[in-house]
């Protein structure tokens, strides 16, 4: 849950900053920097500046490579020159101010360098200085104090978020040499400590990573570095998931086909004894048929009168020749699944009765 104060400030930034655009009016004692970010703050848009008039206008200078608020079809102002700066307004380029000047908050880029500058100049990315000066206070100085020297110290207390909600961050600066920092109690400046050592602040570290517990802790932009077995474990445990997976994929599908096989098999054996019985019924009705009668069967008694009396045979009306009243084809082409037998009634004459 964010906290209270910051949900009210986006919504009074939401409302109030930055709304006027060009030819607007706007109000120049508006400006100022907020209250616990610092970002500097006008009636005016992000594009235009609040000029003396009373009104906004196109910003005429920018101090970042991409400045916010710009379209693709807009013109960007151009940055400012060698021995110029453009202040936190953009309304025009300035020269540089020499030291015991007003300059703007952490605005170092505003002072002109010593002559010494390259010597003095930060060159560890760490926004101690720009080219040997620094704006402490809202002055101009140099970053040239040495060891054991009085220094000057500047503690701005900025307004963090985490999870358990805002706290306060407070950014100390001095005017030391590269390697010193200036203690907020003596004001004068001293070593940066080693790692390990105790410490109440990051500037007191050479790591600039002063650590909950109260020790100097390794620099956070320097790269951590793992033992080799570290890779040995992790490449073992990509490579075991790997065949892992593999392997419980070819089991799985194993049963699978297992179980498929055996339904197939199945079916086989169910079709084969199907298919025996009908070759079985099959061999039967040849052997039936092709077999002599001996004169038992009931239809061969009905039509047959041999080896009967005269007064036993049946009375046949229209008597023909003697003959079998069926006829029996036997179609057999060598296959053992197209063996079949045909029965067809033998013609009678049509005697015109029903």
């Amino acid at each position: 849950m964010l906290p209270l104060s910051l949900i009210f400030l986006s919504c009074f930034a939401l409302v109030n900053a930055g709304s006027a655009n060009r030819g607007e009016n706007c109000t120049q004692s508006n400006s100022r920097l907020q209250t616990g970010t610092f970002q500097f703050f006008s009636d005016c848009n992000s594009v235009t500046y609040c000029a003396a008039n009373g009104t906004c206008a196109l910003k005429g200078c920018r101090k970042d490579d991409f400045p916010f608020g710009y379209t693709g079809n807009t013109r960007v102002p151009d940055k400012c020159g060698r021995g110029e700066f453009c202040p936190d307004e953009a309304d025009a380029c300035l020269p540089l101010l020499a030291v015991g000047s007003a300059c703007q908050l952490n605005r170092d880029d505003q002072c002109e360098g010593p002559p010494n500058f390259v010597e003095l100049r930060d060159t560890t990315n760490r926004g101690l200085n720009f080219n040997g000066s620094v704006c402490l206070n809202n002055k101009c100085m140099w970053a040239n104090k040495t060891a054991g020297n009085t220094c000057t110290v500047e503690n701005t207390a900025y307004i963090a978020y985490g999870p358990s909600g805002e706290f306060i961050d407070i950014v100390s600066r001095g005017d030391c040499v590269v390697g010193l920092y200036c203690d907020s109690a003596s004001k004068q400046c001293m070593k940066e400590k080693a790692l390990g050592a105790a410490c109440t602040a990051d500037k007191e570290c050479s790591s600039w990573n002063c650590l909950s517990t109260g020790t100097c802790g390794t620099d956070t932009s320097v790269p951590r570095h793992v033992g080799t077995w570290v890779y040995v474990i992790v490449a073992i445990g990509i490579f075991g998931g790997i065949f892992g997976t593999l392997t419980g994929l070819f089991l799985l599908h194993r049963r699978q086909r297992d179980q498929e096989r055996e339904k197939r098999m199945q079916y086989w054996r169910e079709q084969n004894a199907f298919h025996q019985n009908l070759l079985q019924m099959r061999q039967t009705a040849r052997a039936s048929i092709l077999s002599p009668g001996n004169g038992n069967s009931p239809r061969s008694t009905m039509y047959g009168r041999d080896g009967m009396h005269s007064d036993e045979a049946p009375i046949l009306q229209h008597a023909a020749p003697k003959g079998s009243g069926l006829r029996h084809y036997m179609g057999d082409d060598s296959s053992e699944y197209d063996e079949g037998m045909m029965m067809q009634p033998s013609k009678r004459g049509d005697d015109n009765r029903f």
